[in-house]
């Protein structure tokens, strides 16, 4: 073998194992745990959480051209006093949040 074909063999593996550690990132989801705790540090910072929840399992989701996996859930603060419900839907593949609103 000479150091020419090593070489070679070595960087066509690490292209090919970078591209399939990328593939399955894509194609991988977060617990919904996790999703919760990234939602409820971002309430954290208005002021203290009472309570919250989360679905376990994933829904489907289109709005207009996007269609996704989301999970729902549900914080409670008390704001000025006021305790004050939250309903949010969040990204099943990334933990982003796509919506808030307030519970009457």
């Amino acid at each position: 073998m000479t150091w020419k074909s090593f070489i070679s063999g070595l960087a066509i593996g690490a292209i090919s194992g970078y591209l399939l550690n990328e593939a399955v990132k894509k194609n991988t989801t977060l617990s919904s745990e996790t999703v919760l705790a990234n939602v409820k540090k971002a309430f954290k910072e208005e002021g203290p959480i009472d309570g919250s929840w989360i679905q376990m399992t994933k829904e489907d989701f289109a709005r207009y051209a996007v269609k996704t996996k989301i999970y729902r859930g549900g914080i409670t603060t008390n704001q000025n006093g006021e305790r004050k419900q939250f309903e949010f839907i969040a990204d099943a593949y990334t933990g982003s949040v796509l919506d808030v609103y307030p519970i009457s």
